[in-house]
């Protein structure tokens, strides 16, 4: 079936003839209509496409078509629009006076394929040992943190790790926004939402509270943002091994970092050392992706130590196999 011929996309097809053979292209994978121009992402470059430009009001006209389709609104008031189409395609849309010159239109398509490990390892994404050492990690129940900037594929490779939970296990997943393409048996999916006249905030950070009463075996949340760290760091510290998460960073030692400065926005008043040290004890591994001439690939993989108190740093090493005996010494290591 055509995406102009999806219910989701019908909504907005009128609004967006124009970027529609765009959107139908299946090497496309993401749309982005800026006030004077349009770009695209194909195999993982972006690409301006030259002499196509859509009118403010045809841009305005679809992020209102695609809000009130979906029960939602965007207008000067509320001029961010953050969504999800029933197919899974990700829109986001920005209004003036916060948009200069005029709204801005992001849609990235929805990846209909699952991408497996196997898959990753052979484009090169996951390199040399680091799928077997993936797979070894998710059998021992470690603490998996993806992390990279945007665009680099931390939620791809998110999903495929997930999918080697094994499927005798109930899997609690949390998201801002459903994005996490996964298949499980016993999967409870939950997903923020944000304040509307007829209904309240429901935030993240409570989805991962709540999480906790559903006897979730592992826990995976979408991406890590704000004080929902310090409630994972805690799910993960009372016995929820093996859970995944990803987050916004710049190397994966950053990753360490962001994550206890997201830890204090809890505004749970714990001293700083104390997350740190928190944060070298409960997280054993982080991934970290970045995007190269186009691809996207694991640049390192550490596997996290502890947190040294006198040299104020946590203690990390090249991500590699354990001893034959690591899986029955899931929470390992004294300081």
């Amino acid at each position: 079936m055509k995406l102009s011929d999806q219910p989701s996309f019908r909504l907005i097809a009128p609004f967006l003839g124009p970027v529609m053979a765009l959107l139908e292209d299946d090497s496309v994978s993401e749309v982005m209509i800026n006030p004077d121009a349009v770009f695209v992402e194909r195999g993982g470059r972006l690409e301006a496409v030259n002499g196509l430009r859509l009118e403010p009001l045809q841009v305005r006209r679809a992020a209102l078509a695609i809000a009130r389709g979906l029960g939602d609104d965007i207008s000067e008031e509320r001029p961010l629009l953050d969504a999800r189409l029933p197919d899974g395609s990700r829109v986001a849309a920005v209004l003036p006076p916060c948009s200069f010159g005029g709204p801005a239109l992001t849609i990235r398509k929805f990846a209909r394929c699952r991408l497996s490990l196997d898959d990753l390892a052979r484009s090169g994404s996951l390199p040399g040992a680091l799928p077997a050492l993936v797979r070894q990690a998710v059998a021992q129940r470690r603490n998996i943190l993806v992390s990279g900037g945007t665009g680099t594929g931390k939620t791809t490779l998110l999903a495929a790790i997930a999918s080697l939970i094994p499927r005798d296990q109930r899997v609690v997943v949390i998201e801002g926004t459903v994005e996490l393409p996964l298949a499980h048996p016993n999967i409870v999916r939950l997903a923020a939402r944000r304040a509307t006249e007829e209904a309240p905030e429901v935030t993240v950070r409570e989805l991962v509270r709540a999480a906790l009463r559903h006897r979730p075996d592992r826990i995976v949340v979408g991406e890590v943002r704000g004080g929902e760290a310090w409630d994972l760091l805690q799910a993960l510290n009372t016995g929820h091994d093996g859970s995944l998460s990803t987050l916004h960073a710049s190397s994966a030692y950053n990753a360490l970092k962001r994550c206890a400065s997201c830890v204090l926005q809890s505004r749970i008043g714990l001293p700083y050392g104390t997350v740190q040290d928190l944060l070298g004890d409960v997280i054993d591994i982080v991934l970290h992706l970045e995007r190269l001439n186009g691809r996207r690939r694991v640049v390192e993989a550490l596997r996290v130590e502890r947190f040294d108190s006198a040299a104020q740093r946590w203690q990390c090493r090249p991500l590699q196999a354990d001893t034959p005996h690591a899986h029955s010494a899931v929470r390992r290591r004294e300081p």
